[in-house]
């Protein structure tokens, strides 16, 4: 049996080199992981190219709720267009109804105009009234996997719920269980899920190395950062597992 593929996601180039050099089997890069992450600025993608591993681009053009406009939709096509163009091997896309469904009509431009590069379907997964009805359409639509916590806050409190999506998924896409996913956990998550791969940022508490920079609003007290012995403790968990 393969050992379960670790993907990290990063949201800086010092994270992109901490996760490769820990062993990281794909990267999903992002901006902004303290909001859930948003689409990488057009200098972090090159910066990824070109990769040891494959890389996804988070493609979500703001933070809050995943109901786009027809000028946001505009602004993802234009970042699908830059992963493309420096190589990137995929890029993660959601996007929601109002009433929390996947908005199949978006997505179906989305997916169009990325074709050939792989998809994953974000947490806007996690908002949904009905897990079986999303999980039909993002197979229709060809994504890969689906990023997940199960519609709780995090991963670890929705195992009974990550179980049912695997199974409902049949395998027509993977479930990739993510949000809470660290070393302290992973021993209790994945002995329940048959599941290919998991997804965790792999960071460390870091506290503001510039009391004044925080004073001026330019940073919060900490920020979590990628580190590459964790990213490798996570690996040699997964393969003990």
């Amino acid at each position: 049996m393969k050992d379960i593929l670790l993907e990290v996601c990063v949201d800086d180039a010092e994270g992109l080199k901490a996760a490769v050099e820990g062993g990281a089997d794909r990267i999903e890069l992002c901006s902004a992981l303290a909001v859930g992450g948003l689409t990488p600025s057009a200098g972090l993608m090159a910066c990824a190219k070109p990769p040891p591993v494959p890389v996804y681009a988070m493609i979500r053009p703001r933070a809050g709720d995943f109901v786009f406009s027809p000028a946001e939709l505009d602004i993802m096509r234009g970042d699908i267009d830059v992963a493309r163009k420096v190589g990137l091997a995929g890029v993660v896309l959601g996007a929601s109804r109002p009433d929390g469904r996947l908005d199949e009509r978006m997505l179906v431009k989305l997916t169009g105009h990325a074709a050939g590069l792989g998809l994953t379907l974000h947490r806007a997964f996690d908002l949904v009234p009905d897990f079986a009805e999303a999980i039909g359409i993002a197979a229709e639509l060809g994504f890969e996997r689906i990023l997940t916590s199960g519609g709780a806050k995090s991963a670890p409190e929705a195992i009974d719920t990550l179980a049912q999506l695997v199974e409902l998924a049949a395998g027509r896409l993977s479930i990739m269980p993510g949000a809470g996913v660290n070393p302290d956990t992973i021993d209790a998550l994945l002995p329940k899920l048959a599941v290919i791969e998991i997804h965790s940022s792999c960071s460390a508490r870091e506290p503001a190395n510039d009391q004044h920079i925080v004073e001026m609003g330019f940073a919060p007290p900490e920020r979590r950062r990628t580190d590459a012995a964790t990213v490798r403790t996570m690996k040699r968990r997964l393969s003990a597992l």
